[in-house]
């Protein structure tokens, strides 16, 4: 799976509906080093992107009216990913279908925002929480060094 010298490494977060926490990995990334990386998502079961996801984004100055819900099987075998990153429980569950496509595959599992909450307000607050806890984990993993033979 190597990139031509022009190429920046893709970065594929995978979640079961590509509808919130692997679109707002997609969008962090992007927004930290899309100079780096070319910043991708998919779903083993794309649905639409939920609607908090781009006003969660459009809170912090990103704009997410480009995110569409992408399946994986667009990925695999199709396009080299250097970073396979697992950001939902159920998505890790299914991983043995995807495993090896990648350099490298993480498991990141956040709660999923999406799950119905008691109120509007309740449903904001945690898609805000996710959101956050994405995006510092995204910061702290571009400071790791990189793994024995990834670029990063």
């Amino acid at each position: 799976m190597r990139t031509r010298l022009h190429e920046r490494p893709r970065v594929l977060f995978v979640c079961t509906h590509n509808a919130a926490r692997s679109q707002l990995a997609e969008a962090l990334l992007r927004k930290y080093a899309g100079d780096r990386f070319e910043a991708a998502s998919a779903g083993f079961e794309p649905t639409e992107v939920h609607p908090l996801t781009r006003t969660v984004l459009a809170e912090i100055g990103l704009d997410g009216s480009r995110l569409h819900a992408k399946a994986l099987r667009d990925f695999l075998a199709r396009q080299a990913v250097r970073h396979a990153i697992i950001v939902c429980a159920q998505a890790e569950e299914q991983c043995p279908k995807i495993y090896p496509f990648s350099g490298e595959t993480l498991y990141w599992a956040f709660d999923d925002p999406t799950a119905p909450e008691s109120s509007p307000e309740l449903q904001l607050a945690k898609f805000r929480r996710v959101r956050d806890e994405i995006d510092a984990r995204i910061r702290a993993w571009l400071r790791t060094p990189p793994s024995k033979g990834l670029d990063r």
